[in-house]
């Protein structure tokens, strides 16, 4: 009876190793809980080790994280410009159709963008996160002009417009491609493939389209090698992100946290109900579609990370046609940042509420759309948020002293935020992809 029973504990061993092995998704969420666990082991609640062998030993364990990371930059530059080009150029016999899809895009991800910076303020202003936070001992005294004047502000952004605009458009693609200026890189592939759609002599761009065909295949073939790094990676990032805040650090914030979440929250509810409505399918379907960009997406917090794997979910899971996904995705990876702009609303009303500084209703109006603008364009990469957060505190003389309650946390909401950004991308894809279902049977019908 003891040998059978070994017997039988051993073949479901080999059976949950091999459905593990199957399966990327579950060896996601094992490596998170092994990583929370570690890091709450060697983090500052337990007291075993020192501060600073804790950040040795979080550095040492998200070695492979940081790997992994470096492996897809690598060849994001590369993948983002090959798809976008390619993507253009399939559609190059209908470029009615692309002017639809980039049309609807557009207003997709303004919209969005505005509602959620929109709540992220609203919500911000009603529940007062900040008054839960203990007065810091140093001055904040108020630095900005008064709040029935903004002349300030708005003429700061007014005379930096011209020159931010400017930049968008890359005098050297090669120069921003090693800066890693993703909206610089994206708007130089859109150019190209346009002048795909409009040159009447396709055979002899041919060349060139099998360059990038090559191009987009061998940074693939790259992404695959660094995917066998997953697991590592989300365990060593996770274990390093516990052991440096600790529990304590999300508790003492809870109210600030709490309302970040809520309100991803409601924005991920609004991004289903756009799936049922327009996209024409089930949110559930949806969600177990896209779990697993989920899941690699809160563990790397990177949406440009996750992209290629956004690009096969969007293909093979959501019935994405390959062209508009390749137009699709690259773009929204780079410039649908609602998510991002919702963190950085609440973050903003937050900062000034420890500080002491109330905001009149015209300086959050300002504020919403200067969030909207910075958000759209964004590099997507860990800790990016963090830099333009600051750059809006500076513009709106809010003293930043309050910002170490939010770096505190951030990583934590980082994860998360990122998590509503990659599914925002593909319920783009989604319900752009069957609106377009929708017109090629209207005009079939005609």
């Amino acid at each position: 009876m003891t040998e059978a029973r070994r017997i039988r504990t051993r073949e479901l061993r080999k059976k949950l190793e091999s459905w593990i092995r199957a399966r990327l998704w579950a060896q996601v969420i094992a490596a998170l809980l092994i990583g929370g666990v570690t890091g709450f082991l060697i983090g500052p609640d337990t007291g075993w080790i020192t501060p600073e062998t804790s950040e040795l030993a979080g550095r040492l364990l998200a070695l492979p994280g940081g790997i992994f990371l470096n492996l897809i930059q690598m060849v994001l530059m590369p993948l983002v410009a090959a798809s976008i080009v390619l993507g253009l150029a399939a559609g190059a016999s209908d470029p009615e159709k692309l002017r639809r899809l980039g049309g609807r895009l557009a207003l997709y991800i303004g919209a969005t963008t505005l509602f959620a910076a929109s709540l992220g303020a609203v919500m911000a202003l009603w529940l007062r996160p900040g008054a839960s936070v203990i007065e810091p001992d140093w001055p904040m005294p108020r630095l900005r002009p008064d709040p029935d004047s903004l002349t300030d502000p708005v003429m700061q952004a007014a005379t930096q417009a011209p020159d931010l605009i400017a930049r968008v458009v890359p005098s050297n693609p090669l120069a921003a491609a090693a800066d890693s200026e993703m909206l610089a890189v994206v708007v130089f592939a859109v150019f190209v493939g346009m002048a795909f759609v409009a040159s009447g002599n396709r055979e002899r761009l041919e060349p060139l389209k099998k360059l990038f065909e090559a191009m987009l295949e061998v940074a693939m073939t790259v992404v695959k090698w660094a995917m066998h790094l997953t697991p590592l990676a989300v365990f060593g990032l996770t274990a390093q992100l516990v052991a440096r805040m600790g529990l304590s650090a999300i508790t003492t914030l809870a109210a600030y946290v709490g309302l970040v979440l809520a309100g991803l929250a409601i924005l991920l509810t609004l991004y289903l109900g756009l799936v049922a409505i327009l996209g024409r399918m089930s949110p559930l379907a949806f969600l177990k579609a896209v779990f697993p960009v989920q899941l690699l997406a809160f563990s790397t917090s990177s949406s440009a990370a996750v992209m290629p794997l956004s690009l096969e979910t969007a293909r093979n899971r959501l019935g994405t046609p390959g062209d508009t996904a390749s137009f699709i995705i690259p773009l929204a990876a780079t410039m649908n940042m609602a998510g991002t702009a919702l963190y950085q609303s609440i973050a903003v009303v937050f900062v000034a509420q420890v500080a002491g500084v109330s905001l009149a209703p015209p300086e959050v109006a300002l504020i919403v759309m200067s969030l909207v603008a910075a958000s759209i364009g964004a590099p997507g990469a860990p800790g990016v948020s963090v830099a333009i957060l600051s750059g809006m505190l500076a513009t709106f003389g809010i003293p930043a002293e309050g910002l170490v309650f939010v770096l505190g946390v951030d990583r934590l909401l980082d994860m998360s935020r990122t998590v509503v950004n990659v599914t925002g991308d593909l319920a783009a894809c989604r319900i752009l992809s069957r609106s377009e279902v929708n017109e090629e049977t209207a005009a079939t019908r005609d």
